[in-house]
């Protein structure tokens, strides 16, 4: 089974800029699929995620790693492994203003006649100050987001993706 999850995922790119200010800065940190299989981007599978500050602490950092994962036959979720793994992503300092930054990963479609490949992903966020980590949240890709940077088609924003 682990062979033919990685046999789906392919490279790793970037989706976007690194940090980019996001529309609301009331919002508690949420994580989003903003690019799924379009013209512009075909077999991709894009996720963003959004975090605010801690307020007034220059020294302190934010993160967040992004970990797709596929949906079996049965419905449950497993993880796509290593090649859907972004590892930590720096997201900038924790000033006032909200973030935004995401991956967008390749995914080799499944071979014609098979069923597409339902795609998610897991999204840990974390404010740290040096090797300490002062806040640590995880969420689970949601729809209907507003402000979504690098989204395709502009304003794009689900909880899934299908690759067919």
């Amino acid at each position: 089974m682990r062979a033919a999850v990685a046999a789906i995922v392919g490279t790793l790119a970037l989706a976007g800029p690194a940090s980019a200010r996001a529309a609301v800065s009331t919002e508690k940190p949420w994580a989003t699929v903003n690019v799924c299989d379009t013209k512009a981007h075909p077999d991709a599978f894009g996720v963003r995620g959004y975090m605010r500050g801690l307020g007034g602490k220059r020294r302190t950092h934010m993160y967040l790693r992004i970990q797709g994962e596929f949906q079996t036959g049965n419905g449950t979720w497993r993880s796509l492994g290593a090649a859907g793994d972004s590892g930590w992503v720096a997201a900038g300092k924790s000033l006032a203003r909200p973030r935004q930054t995401g991956r967008t990963f390749t995914i080799t479609p499944p071979a014609k006649g098979q069923p597409a490949y339902v795609l998610r992903a897991t999204v840990t966020f974390e404010w740290r100050r040096g090797t300490k980590v002062l806040r640590h949240v995880q969420v689970v890709t949601t729809g209907g987001h507003r402000g979504v940077s690098g989204a395709d088609p502009a304003g794009h924003s689900a909880a899934t993706c299908a690759i067919t």
